[in-house]
């Protein structure tokens, strides 16, 4: 492992770094997409997450000063354990210090540890996401291996535009969601919705609905009216799952998941779902809306997202680290 500079100390990472990290992870946002990432809400959510431990998880680096400059993660909470995600960011002011380096050797082996959990036969990655501006990081992914494998986009909506009003198909109506009563057929339905999208693995729904219901429990700002379904009879057709702030952005809303099941596609389902999500955005004042869409979407998203009126504005990449070969359990 690449030694640290003299001064500088790594150690576990935990609940209490919480607003050291937004700041870092902040900053680096500020450089690379002009705007913060994430709030310290949903940075104590995601290291609180079901199956995820700080302390197993995660790295702080400080420096002389005892001041955070640098952080990664390894996320491997979802059964069967073939892809692993990791974030590494080292702040501005630090780099040049092989900190990157250092922790990066954490992160694979932290990451090779899934191997003994994934089914023996099946494929397991590492990935990691790059903001198409941060030329330095896909310069170090590629250097140790990563392969550009695809491309995301986030789209944008101005909600003081005119928005298209929803046309439902005949029968289907959008309803609430009972999140006490209906949280596992919901996942249920998400999952049949997202099936046949790329990088979709099956996995335990009883841990899908965990790290739901936690998710919901731990936003301070999540919003019910932003979360429904479309049913045909007592069937759920399909999903529109939002949240009512876009990273740290509280004038714009985000739409986490929409999607349509099967059996329901093609009849203007979901663009009717979306123009609903951008209606009550609007009804709670929000300006803008967001959502991150796969740019090579076989499903149609992208051209739906455009109809709708949506435009990109961000672009980011995902890295993969083959660990080990194998049968390939995600959707391509």
């Amino acid at each position: 492992m690449h030694p640290l500079p003299a001064g500088y100390v790594v150690r576990a990472a935990a609940t209490s770094d919480v607003e050291a990290l937004a700041v870092l992870f902040n900053a680096y946002g500020r450089r690379v997409t002009g705007t913060d990432l994430i709030t310290a809400d949903r940075l104590t959510s995601m290291m609180t997450t079901p199956g995820f431990s700080p302390e197993r998880d995660g790295r702080v680096v400080l420096d002389p000063e005892g001041r955070t400059a640098a952080a990664a993660f390894v996320f491997d909470v979802s059964e069967p354990h073939v892809r692993v995600t990791s974030w590494g960011i080292v702040d501005a002011a630090h780099q040049g210090r092989r900190l990157g380096a250092f922790l990066y050797v954490w992160i694979l082996d932290r990451a090779r540890q899934a191997l003994d959990k994934a089914p023996a036969e099946a494929r397991v990655v590492l990935e990691q996401n790059v903001f198409d501006k941060d030329h330095a990081a896909a310069a170090f992914l590629t250097e140790r291996g990563f392969q550009p494998t695809r491309h995301f986009w986030r789209m944008a909506i101005d909600l003081e535009e005119e928005i298209a009003d929803p046309a439902w198909p005949i029968g289907i109506r959008p309803t609430p969601v009972d999140v006490k009563t209906e949280l596992e057929a919901s996942v249920r339905a998400v999952n049949e919705a997202f099936r046949d999208h790329y990088g979709h693995v099956e996995g335990s729904l009883e841990q899908q609905v965990e790290r739901t219901r936690h998710q919901i429990e731990s936003d301070p700002n999540y919003d019910p009216d932003l979360n429904f379904v479309a049913r045909d009879g007592d069937a759920i057709a399909g999903v529109c799952f939002c949240h009512s702030i876009s990273g740290t952005d509280r004038d714009t809303g985000y739409v986490g998941a929409l999607g349509v099941l099967p059996a329901w596609r093609k009849r203007g389902l979901g663009l009717a779902l979306l123009l609903e999500a951008f209606h009550r955005f609007r009804a709670k004042g929000k300006r803008k809306a967001h959502l991150h869409v796969d740019a090579e979407s076989l499903t149609g998203a992208t051209r739906l997202y455009r109809k709708a009126g949506m435009h990109v504005d961000q672009l980011n990449h995902e890295y993969t680290l083959e660990l080990r070969p194998g049968t390939d359990l995600a959707a391509k």
